[in-house]
């Protein structure tokens, strides 16, 4: 349904339920679309007490349609989960509950319920355990399209995408090859030009220092250039490779739209101190569309109702603009 999303709770000990509920009573100000949570109804109760919050909560089935999202009570897609106290200290316990509200979504998904969803955040420590992936390779894997993912890191003035996402910076330079780079280029401008009627403009970052202008061979002259004219070959608005340490500093007088970065955070430590919560994480390449916020848990602020929802509000936002 093109006007209807699902948000799922994420970790139950977490900022989640309290910016789920900041985002509900704030929701007539800033959404176009209809929305409901997945999750457990017993633990949204108990943090709606321990938070004080009056929200009312509604129950909602698989066969809900959007008469059932309207009114003044949230309405929720129960997953069953239990514990007895509204906030506890994040463990393994909540694994399957978690991924049982991702399969919900994922099924809502397929069978055209939703336009997409939203992951509230999650311990990746927890719920991965040893391995080094986060919820963009896991959605990924379980649609059969692991390695087309392409993590893009939104704002309206500015956008950041990684090469390679939760990797060790040791395999860096082993991953990063021409059609990687070529193939989550071309998902984004795409992504651009459908939702937003806009050819994008990209900076492609270098890998090293400089870009390695005093050595002979290295990636920027044997992938990162090589790419780069690919690009420019299929009418890409595409520069680069531009030295890492100066581009968020001209990216405004080059009206670059879309900064490619080859790992994680050398794109993202600087896009979130220029945006702080004033962001959402989107998940392209797969069959939906997933968005979560640009945050993780805070475990040292839980409970005390001082979590700020702004990136939960901004993603549901941005579904304002799919079409």
């Amino acid at each position: 349904m093109k006007n209807i999303i699902a948000i799922i709770a994420g970790e139950p000990n977490s900022i989640s339920s309290e910016i789920i509920f900041k985002s509900w009573n704030q929701r007539k100000k800033y959404s176009s679309k209809l929305w409901f949570v997945i999750g457990s109804i017993n633990l949204l109760n108990l943090q709606k007490k321990k938070l004080k919050y009056k929200i009312k909560i509604k129950e909602i089935n698989e066969n809900f349609d959007k008469r059932d999202l309207k009114g003044p009570s949230l309405p929720v897609y129960n997953i069953d989960y239990h514990q007895k106290k509204p906030f506890e200290k994040i463990s393994t316990k909540s694994n399957k509950y978690i991924l049982k509200c991702f399969d919900s979504a994922l099924n809502f998904s397929k069978n055209k319920k939703i336009l997409g969803f939203i992951n509230c955040p999650i311990s990746k420590e927890f719920l991965f355990k040893n391995k080094p992936q986060g919820v963009t390779e896991y959605l990924a894997h379980k649609t059969g399209m692991l390695n087309k993912e392409v993590m893009l890191i939104f704002n309206k003035k500015l956008s950041v995408a990684p090469i390679t996402t939760h990797i060790s910076l040791s395999l860096v330079s082993k991953k990063i090859n021409q059609h990687s780079i070529i193939r989550k280029v071309k998902v984004i401008n795409e992504f651009y030009k459908k939702n937003f009627s806009k050819k994008p403009t990209f900076a492609i970052l270098g890998l090293n220092p400089h870009n390695s202008s005093s050595i002979k061979k290295s990636e920027e002259k044997e992938i990162i250039n090589k790419a780069v004219n690919s690009l420019l070959k299929s009418k890409i608005d595409v520069q680069g490779p531009i030295s890492p340490d100066s581009a968020f500093v001209v990216y405004k007088k080059y009206k670059f739209d879309v900064i490619i970065g080859m790992y994680h955070d050398q794109v993202l430590a600087p896009f979130k101190t220029l945006y702080n919560f004033n962001a959402v994480n989107i998940t392209l390449g797969l069959p939906y569309i997933r968005v979560s916020p640009d945050h993780g848990i805070a475990k040292n602020i839980v409970g005390k109702k001082i979590a700020n929802p702004e990136s939960l509000i901004e993603s549901i936002k941005f579904f304002n603009n799919i079409r």
